[in-house]
């Protein structure tokens, strides 16, 4: 019976403490980042100063870690950044893990780290999903870079029937599909990759990357004159900004990204 009340004893200080904490670390990040970095540019000096404030009274926020990481990949400054959001995923696996993986894969570009990531993280927590996106379809692009095609392809068509299952064509994502034609392209099945090109076009017809491989197939099926036609539309395109529409492509060329002359 005391055993019992001691340990019941024990469970509640415990719980008291835990909730105690997170209150102070949610006072440290709002004085420190609400009221503190967020008020300053992002690549400042300032920005820093006030995590590391933030830091020094608790430096177990895993928020914090990661706020002071993202500006350094922005700047491309990853051996910097990493070990950074390495503290990040210490203190919280669960949210952080993911978003480094995918920090490896389309920043740094490490992508056998990258898949690694992905793969424990689907271990600990399943296939969710990060910036959009599932895990797999990460480690797909990861694959395409690493000239692993049929596996790409593989993870590809997973993901794109899942979402045809869920939502219907029209919710098919169209980087999805782009990259399922990059497979298929990759390996000189030209009528497939057209295929899947077009079903891309179908939900974004400005898509510019996407023009410039579907000409590529054409080419190679000898259709020289529907390819130029549909470089030059590209082309076009491409000027008014119709590219891989990924929030953080504005950072970062993301695999198979054209760079039109």
């Amino acid at each position: 019976m005391l055993f019992l009340i001691l340990f019941s004893t024990s469970s509640c200080n415990s719980q008291s403490n835990s909730k105690e904490k997170k209150i102070r670390q949610e006072e440290i990040i709002k004085e420190h980042l609400e009221k503190g970095a967020w008020r300053h540019m992002m690549f400042s000096k300032e920005w820093q100063e006030n995590i590391d404030l933030g830091l020094k009274k608790d430096s177990t926020i895993a928020y914090l870690w990661q706020q002071k990481a993202m500006p350094y990949f922005k700047l491309r400054k990853y051996e910097i950044g990493m070990p950074l959001i390495d503290k990040a995923v210490k203190y919280d696996a669960q949210r952080w893990q993911p978003y480094r993986a995918f920090i490896k894969c389309i920043f740094a570009k490490t992508y056998t780290e990258a898949i690694a990531d992905f793969e424990d993280c689907k271990k600990k927590f399943g296939n969710n999903y990060e910036m959009d996106h599932t895990y797999n379809f990460y480690i797909a692009l990861c694959k395409l870079q690493l000239n692993q095609y049929d596996e790409a392809e593989k993870l590809l068509s997973d993901y794109i029937n899942e979402m045809l299952k869920k939502n219907g064509e029209d919710w098919v994502h169209p980087t999805a599909l782009f990259y399922y034609g990059i497979s298929k392209y990759e390996q000189q099945k030209w009528v497939e990759a057209i295929h899947e090109f077009d079903r891309t076009l179908k939900s974004y017809p400005n898509f510019s990357d996407v023009k410039f491989y579907k000409a590529l197939c054409l080419m190679r099926l000898n259709k020289e004159k529907e390819a130029k036609l549909l470089f030059e539309e590209g082309e076009k395109d491409a000027k008014t900004g119709y590219t891989i529409n990924e929030d953080n492509a504005v950072y970062e060329k993301y695999p198979y990204q054209v760079i039109w002359k």
